[in-house]
């Protein structure tokens, strides 16, 4: 066996993993802080862009949309003037509070040094 065939080998089942799945619906630089924020509560459009510093409107827009693709937030639009909306976590959002909070627990004790 050559070891190019190895390699494919191993990205082939490296494809095939599930943590790669997940990662491709909550992954990237900005989506695990819009999710950490909604799971403590309901927020509008301008409180995240507000609490997520450097992130762009049209990205904050694009990843809002994505999730809510994927099943893992709620956009509800009130019939206001002026147009408000809020986003909530769904069902299969929530279940992903006790991975962010190992990644909050982990982080403080590998990276950030908290106890």
């Amino acid at each position: 066996m050559l070891a190019t065939e190895k390699i494919e080998k191993k990205y082939d089942a490296a494809a095939d993993c599930p943590i790669a799945a997940t990662i491709d619906v909550i992954g990237g630089k900005w989506k695990p802080i819009i999710i950490w924020l909604l799971i403590q509560d309901t927020k509008r459009f301008g409180e995240l862009h507000k609490f997520i510093p450097g992130i762009a409107l049209k990205v904050l827009s694009r990843h809002l949309k994505e999730m809510e693709a994927d099943g893992i937030i709620i956009r509800q639009a009130f019939a206001e003037v002026p147009p408000r909306v809020e986003y909530s976590l769904t069902e299969k959002g929530r279940s992903l509070t006790a991975i962010m909070q190992a990644l909050a627990v982990w982080s403080n004790d590998n990276i950030l040094g908290k106890e």
